[in-house]
């Protein structure tokens, strides 16, 4: 099988259609690991990730995958580990290099430990939005990353999505690069988020994720980003007066398969791209109608201040100033080719 036709195939779908919800309907499948329809076990493989249960990336991404798969009839059924059941971030990306976990979800700055240009997905403003991160996985300039990823690491990439923008809050509004100063702003370690921050002209301070709300409780840190989903997850209204929207880098979630896709007939692999292709198109869907219907609650319930009315363009120019002198290297080839594909 030509498995970049088929997930070129699979983006150009998903650039082409909007998204929609689709249902699948879970059966067992029977035959053996390597041969499609025979008479063994079926063989089961497990996908591994960080979010809960009632995060777009469980409900609408795992779960399609898993249940689309079990439902193929080729010998492959789907095990689901969520919130980080089988390790972190950090431990799972070298389990699935290894062999010992599967299949998993992984944010592309995590990725970027074991390949480093491929964290450049999570560069602040690389993608103008969702449409555009489906452009590009469809396109050409897509190889430029994903296939030296799997060659740096064995490992292969299903597809990717965005589970939404990323968002500011803090106790004053943010509409322009000039309202960070002064201000310290809580960004995830990494280095790209770090970059991100510099880029933006934010001043960073690391606090972890689980650690959040009371640092902004106490006035550790002035203000955070992260994309909506999360705000709510956090209860961050508790503890800040506005949230500006700013989308200024999208969530980037990669689905990546180890050394046991090697393994799989052509017909399995085809169903596990299949499934992907579901899973990308429902997760999009997932994601929008929460936002929204977040969104509408903020507006309406008075506990906090939405702002709309953020200069995006401000922002965004400062970010590709700043990346276009930081990025180096083969980091910046794909950051390029990132934004070669912006309409």
């Amino acid at each position: 099988m030509n498995a970049r036709r088929t997930r070129r195939t699979m983006w150009l779908a998903l650039v082409a259609a909007p998204a929609m919800l689709l249902v699948a309907c879970s059966s067992g499948g029977d035959g053996t690991g390597g041969e499609a329809g025979g008479d063994g076990e079926t063989r089961t493989l497990a996908l591994a990730h960080s979010y809960n249960e009632d995060q777009p990336q469980h409900r609408c991404g795992a779960q399609v995958i898993a249940d689309e798969v079990n439902a193929a009839g080729v010998g492959l059924e789907v095990e689901i580990f969520p919130s980080s059941q089988l390790g972190g971030d950090a431990d799972r990306i070298a389990s699935v290099a290894s062999g010992d976990i599967d299949i998993d979800i992984q944010g592309a700055s995590a990725l970027g430990a074991v390949y480093e240009p491929i964290s450049v997905l999570d560069s602040a403003y690389a993608f103008d939005d969702a449409d555009h991160l489906a452009r590009f996985m469809a396109s050409d300039a897509s190889d430029t990353v994903t296939e030296a990823f799997e060659e740096a690491s064995g490992v292969h990439t299903l597809g990717a999505w965005s589970a939404g923008a990323r968002q500011f809050t803090a106790n004053t509004p943010i509409r322009t690069p000039e309202d960070l100063e002064g201000l310290r702003m809580r960004f995830p370690g990494s280095p790209q988020f770090l970059m991100n921050a510099k880029a933006l002209g934010a001043e960073a301070t690391e606090v972890a994720y689980e650690e959040l709300y009371l640092a902004l409780q106490q006035g550790t840190v002035d203000g955070q980003e992260n994309p909506i989903t999360n705000i709510v997850a956090s209860n961050l209204k508790e503890v800040q007066d506005y949230v500006s929207m700013s989308s200024h880098q999208l969530n980037t979630n990669l689905v990546i398969v180890g050394p046991v896709w090697n393994d799989l007939s052509e017909e399995q692999q085809q169903a596990l791209t299949d499934a992907t292709e579901k899973a990308v198109t429902e997760v999009t869907s997932c994601v929008a109608e929460d936002e929204e219907t977040i969104l509408e609650e903020w507006r309406t319930g008075g506990e906090w201040e939405v702002v709309e009315d953020v200069d995006r363009d401000a922002f965004s120019e400062k970010a590709e100033e700043y990346l276009s002198g930081a990025l180096t290297g083969d980091s910046l080839t794909v950051y390029e080719a990132i934004r070669s594909t912006s309409e």
